[in-house]
């Protein structure tokens, strides 16, 4: 009986603070940041779920002696030139993460 009084009571207070108009709920999506020279963009068709392909365009990043190799949902070959060094933000995922954003720095 207890606990259902205090949640009650906490559903209550939130409601009523939010009804002021200074309570703000934010959300945030975790994203990942790679960086470096791209050295290679390939694109293929991945195996999906339930027998489906998934078309993945795979990045190789160089950044200082190491590489890194990302699958990006979709064609996305138009968002990496070769030899430029490339700051991407992503979501990572199953089988493949989403574009947030990319910059190119230009040398």
């Amino acid at each position: 009986m207890k606990r259902l009084l205090s949640s009650l009571l906490v559903v209550v207070l939130v409601l009523m603070c939010s009804s002021c108009g200074n309570v703000f709920v934010r959300g945030a999506i975790l994203t990942s940041t790679v960086n470096g020279v791209v050295s290679l963009v390939q694109l293929s068709n991945v195996p999906g779920n339930g027998g489906t392909t998934v078309l993945i365009t795979f990045v190789t990043f160089l950044q200082t002696g190491t590489s890194s190799t990302i699958g990006f949902c979709g064609d996305q070959r138009s968002q990496f030139p070769l030899n430029q060094f490339v700051q991407t933000q992503f979501q990572s995922g199953q089988p493949c993460s989403s574009l947030v954003v990319v910059i190119v720095i230009r040398n």
